[in-house]
């Protein structure tokens, strides 16, 4: 039916409607340029450094930094903060977006040791696709095997990159037969290396058998210079022995042959991860990886969530569509302190689905109240650049002034919450106190603060008469990690003492009434949960024997 100038309503929905459909057409635009991926790893099979690389060949820095500089030497991007820098590990996980090629790139590098693996776990939520980085001498370490693990809980694709290739290393064939033994994956070479360690020349690509080859620039702090070429001119150059032209020529033969067929919808579904092979710190293979990346891993899609009632009640599992519906958010991380100008506290939001704009009222949804997200910034290392606007899949940091936890959700409409974050039990439980007690403002204010971020609980006993907090974590690293920031960010110097305790259960039922067994403790966290503290597990359950109807 054709509309008159005379049909007023039904022009203004028309213009309404037309607006909806271009504001979408926009949104899905953004949405599908974006790719928002983790990098997992083992500690030290050189994720970090391939973070910075990622950077240097985005044009985001024109000189890239190593991991484990000398004094004075220039240190990644990625690790801001001093401890990480010194120690050449990543502690906290970080967010940064920068263009490639035409993608805009959020990348969250995450740490790899063990004791800040719930850091790593949260920020995996934040991901649409992770890169694995694997050490070619070692193979699959056991923090990868456990990465992996959530990744595939998750759905998450998976792209593999074989790093350290210009080292003495394992056979590549080896090295897939380990990583689809251990974890259970196909595995799909898209570029061959053309030898290892010092003969490591340059990468094939298997799909079309063009070869590039590298020469190193300026001890890897730039651009590699390469050259592509086909396989049947690379034959003529001379560049390898004929013994290692032969071996290269079968393995080439032998992936065709017996290797496994690749396709983007197999890798989507996570039944099969596409291999790269390359060196980080050479530049070796980076640009063939980030290339064909961009072209590989998913963009933002939609989000299960949890609809909820007036009570806050569960009552039925949703999907929230990135492009249709309004906007929608929810907190994986808390850091403070990133800027010591401004000593203050971030909270960092992944999009999920609509327009995200500087000012935006939001229902904060375990508050159940309007807020506004006034002050918005994207990170790029430590450093803060005001953000006017973000799309799905995009990483927002807002200050937080103390209205944000961990899993909160914001959303224009409300009723929602996307699924909760992954809580690990604690391992390692110690007494904290100021070594000055005139520092003891600075003190509470300092532990309550990172203890917001995540990495250690922070507890109270019950039952006793002190003032002595509790701290619990993963492993004992992140206690380091803890006194550390307090002398340098609090200037509180601190004293610990390690408790004998080494499992943390959250008690259902009546507190005050339990009788927990004489060598276990009960503690409470900030918001009034009850935990028992408890060293064996023999205890726990002569805990629930004597206790019963409890949990």
């Amino acid at each position: 039916m054709l509309l008159t100038p005379q049909d007023g309503g039904c022009k203004w929905l028309i213009s309404g409607f037309l607006k909806i459909m271009s504001n979408q057409a926009i949104i899905a635009a953004e949405t599908a340029l974006r790719r928002t991926f983790a990098i997992i790893s083992h500690p030290d099979a050189g994720k970090t450094t391939l973070t910075e690389k990622l950077l240097l060949y985005a044009g985001m820095i024109h000189t890239a930094g190593m991991v484990k500089g000398r004094k004075n030497a220039r240190t990644v991007k990625s690790d801001w903060m001093s401890m990480e820098q010194e120690r050449g590990i990543s502690i906290t996980a970080s967010a940064m977006q920068f263009r490639y090629k035409g993608a805009v790139i959020n990348v969250l590098d995450t740490p790899g040791h063990q004791d800040f693996s719930e850091d790593t776990y949260r920020t995996l939520t934040a991901a649409d696709s992770a890169v694995m980085v694997i050490d070619s001498a070692k193979g699959v370490e056991a923090q990868t095997r456990k990465l992996f693990a959530v990744c595939r809980l998750r759905g998450i694709p998976i792209l593999t990159f074989v790093n350290k290739m210009d080292l003495p290393g394992r056979d590549p064939f080896d090295l897939m037969s380990e990583l689809e033994e251990v974890l259970g994956i196909q595995t799909s070479p898209l570029y061959w290396p053309i030898g290892s360690g010092r003969d490591f020349v340059g990468v094939v690509n298997v799909l079309n058998n063009e070869v590039t080859t590298f020469e190193e620039s300026k001890g890897g702090a730039q651009e590699a210079i390469s050259e592509t070429m086909p396989l049947e001119i690379f034959k003529t150059k001379g560049l390898i022995s004929d013994e290692r032209m032969q071996k290269l020529l079968y393995d080439l033969d032998l992936l065709k042959e017996a290797g496994t067929p690749f396709t983007k919808e197999r890798f989507l579904k996570g039944e099969v991860t596409p291999v790269f092979f390359g060196s980080a710190l050479t530049n070796f293979g980076i640009e063939n990886f980030f290339d064909r990346f961009t072209e590989l891993a998913p963009s933002p899609g939609p989000r299960l969530a949890d609809k909820r009632d007036s009570e806050g009640k569960i009552t039925e599992e949703i999907i929230v569509d990135p492009v249709k519906d309004s906007f929608s958010a929810y907190c994986f991380k808390i850091q403070a302190n990133m800027d010591p100008r401004h000593r203050d506290s971030m909270a960092f939001l992944r999009i999920n689905s609509g327009v995200f704009e500087r000012d935006l009222v939001v229902h904060h949804e375990r508050h159940q109240k309007e807020i506004r997200l006034s002050r918005s910034h994207s990170m790029f290392g430590g450093e803060r650049n005001t953000v006017d606007m973000a799309y799905p899949g995009d990483i927002v940091g807002v200050v937080n002034p103390g209205v944000f936890s961990i899993g909160d959700c914001v959303s224009i409409k409300g009723g929602f919450t996307f699924k909760p974050m992954p809580k690990f039990s604690p391992e390692v439980i110690a007494r904290i106190r100021p070594s000055d007690v005139m520092r003891k403002k600075s003190f509470d204010k300092g532990i309550e603060q990172l203890s917001s971020e995540g990495a250690v609980l922070l507890l109270k006993p019950r039952g006793l008469i002190s003032n002595d907090s509790l701290v619990a974590a993963v492993g004992k690293l992140q206690f380091e990690v803890l006194q550390h920031r307090l002398s340098e960010e609090y200037n509180v110097e601190t004293k610990m003492e390690i408790l004998p305790y080494q499992h943390g259960a959250w008690l259902v039922g009546d507190a005050d009434k339990f009788k927990p067994p004489s060598a276990s403790m009960l503690a409470e966290d900030l918001t009034g949960r009850v935990i028992l503290l408890y060293g064996q597990d023999w205890e726990r359950r002569y805990a629930l024997e004597n206790n019963p109807g409890y949990e």
